[in-house]
């Protein structure tokens, strides 16, 4: 076997020897992690309206269930799982002022902006 001399090989060990593209090969692998970082966020949210659409009422039952453990676990408060399983539970005023608290705003608001495209068209 006769041995030819190769310069893309002679090339690519003046490269790797070279410290200044030591700094070119670290830019490039901190590029290489963010992309692979991206990608494994834009998996987990593929699969997280994948689950949503493919069961919307079981995805946001079993997320209800999963939030409410991680508040009490947080706040250090002991629940009853049989009691919070009723409807009952959450028809008490707590509730129903929290829920007054969080959406009034956006419906007062999207009844002021359907009222100024309204005033717009005439």
């Amino acid at each position: 076997m006769v041995e030819v001399d190769d310069n893309l090989k002679l090339q690519m060990n003046n490269f790797m020897v070279s410290t200044v593209s030591q700094g070119d090969i670290m830019t490039l692998d901190q590029k290489i992690y963010e992309t692979v970082d991206s990608i494994k966020a834009l998996k987990t949210k593929r699969e997280f309206m994948l689950s949503f659409a493919s069961d919307p009422y079981g995805f946001v039952n079993k997320w209800l269930i999963s939030q409410s453990r991680d508040l009490k676990v947080m706040m250090n408060i002991e629940g009853d799982p049989e009691e919070e399983r009723k409807a009952d539970f959450y028809q008490k005023d707590w509730l129903k002022e929290g829920s007054a608290d969080i959406f009034m705003p956006r419906f007062s608001n999207a009844e002021q902006n359907w009222n100024e495209i309204s005033e717009l068209d005439s």
